[in-house]
């Protein structure tokens, strides 16, 4: 094995495997409540989701209805209890700190595997013209807002999926559970590739939510791997036609 790839599983192990030593407890006292409310917010938000993508681009409504999607998933979060903040250990493991550079490194690695995926799909219509009629929403609107409403959008689908979600069913298989329901949700907006890319990103994301026992990890390789996409897709779509 070659320096690189000991290298390479090392950061998987440390960023998607072994847990941190030291996890903050997990709020047991309401369950009850935290999984209707994750419930009713799974349901309301895949409504929007769905409604939101079918908006024509340059269509004003997509604003309302993309910050209205932030709303459900952030208020159905807060509302069904704590959030963890979470942890991951130094790479000497001696002790542990709020991750930060191993889920943007995680985010840039998923957007090189991606983009060079989109060289392939670009060739393949059916699969191209979905995705590049919802990029036109940024290419027709405003590019500053919509680019806020996509964080905004990322950060809130964090604190719900691998937050409020997987708390509220911690003691059954929950990254199997949240990446499942993640991706019907995205799923929703009747998009193949965006489904896939839920499927992916939701596994990855609640792999890094059981190793740091928070949702900091997954919102930076989330907020990464979307706005990294939001900017470089276009032009390979473009380029690879």
């Amino acid at each position: 094995m070659t320096r690189w790839s000991r290298e390479l599983a090392a950061f998987v192990t440390a960023s998607l495997a072994t847990p941190v030593s030291r996890p903050p407890a997990d709020n047991r006292e309401h369950l009850a409540r935290r999984r209707i409310a994750a419930g009713v917010t799974l349901v309301c938000g895949a409504a929007v989701l769905a409604y939101s993508l079918r908006i024509r681009p340059g269509d004003p409504r997509f604003y309302l209805a993309t910050l209205l999607l932030a709303a459900v998933w952030t208020i159905g979060a807060l509302s069904s209890g704590s959030l963890h903040i979470g942890w991951a250990e130094t790479r000497a493991g001696t002790h542990v700190v709020r991750p930060v550079v191993q889920p943007l490194v995680l985010g840039l690695l998923l957007l090189g595997i991606f983009s060079a995926g989109a060289l392939v799909i670009a060739r393949v219509p059916e699969l191209r013209d979905p995705v590049a009629t919802l990029l036109d929403h940024a290419g027709q609107g405003s590019l500053p807002v919509v680019v806020l409403l996509v964080a905004l959008n990322c950060v809130a689908e964090e604190l719900y999926f691998r937050g409020a979600l997987y708390t509220a069913v911690l003691d059954t298989h929950p990254v199997v559970v949240t990446t499942a329901f993640y991706t019907a949700a995205t799923a929703a907006g009747g998009i193949p590739l965006l489904a896939f890319a839920g499927l992916v990103l939701g596994a990855v994301t609640a792999l890094q939510r059981r190793v740091t026992r928070g949702v900091l990890a997954p919102i930076l390789t989330h907020l990464t791997w979307t706005l990294g996409m939001l900017f470089v897709l276009p032009p390979i779509l473009d380029f690879a036609r």
